[in-house]
């Protein structure tokens, strides 16, 4: 029905972070097989700040539209509504100069190292507190 869009693809990764940053890691080598598939073994400082500022920025982008697409029931506005909050988290990744495909890179980099995991969540906590 609908066609699933770089943004919606982006929605779904950032949700994923959203799972996978409560839930602990299953292996090591699992860990260590995400890192090498994403072809980044490390992040830059810089990159994980800009990662952390449109994690959080895509959290209050949803928090705002999940509320909003609860009560609507015409198909049309619902699809209105999604198209405006795609529109919403691309910018706020555009905002950090990420695209959808560099936020998936830097999501399983991120995912696939404990040390780095444990990081991009202790900046998360930060961002959130500030914001």
């Amino acid at each position: 029905m609908l066609d699933i869009s770089l943004n919606r693809m982006a929605l779904s990764a950032m949700a994923v972070l959203c799972v996978t940053s409560i839930t602990p890691v299953t292996s090591a080598q699992e860990t260590s097989n995400r890192a090498s598939a994403s072809g980044l073994s490390s992040v830059s400082d810089k990159d994980l700040r800009a990662f952390v500022h449109a994690y959080v920025e895509y959290h209050k982008i949803r928090q705002a539209y999940e509320a909003q697409l609860g009560r609507v029931q015409d198909p049309k506005e619902r699809e209105k509504l999604e198209r405006e909050g795609d529109s919403k988290v691309k910018q706020a990744l555009e905002k950090q100069k990420l695209t959808p495909e560099s936020y998936n890179r830097f999501f399983s980099a991120i995912n696939g190292n404990e040390q780095l995991r444990r990081k991009a969540l202790k900046l998360i906590d930060e961002e959130r507190r500030q914001s």
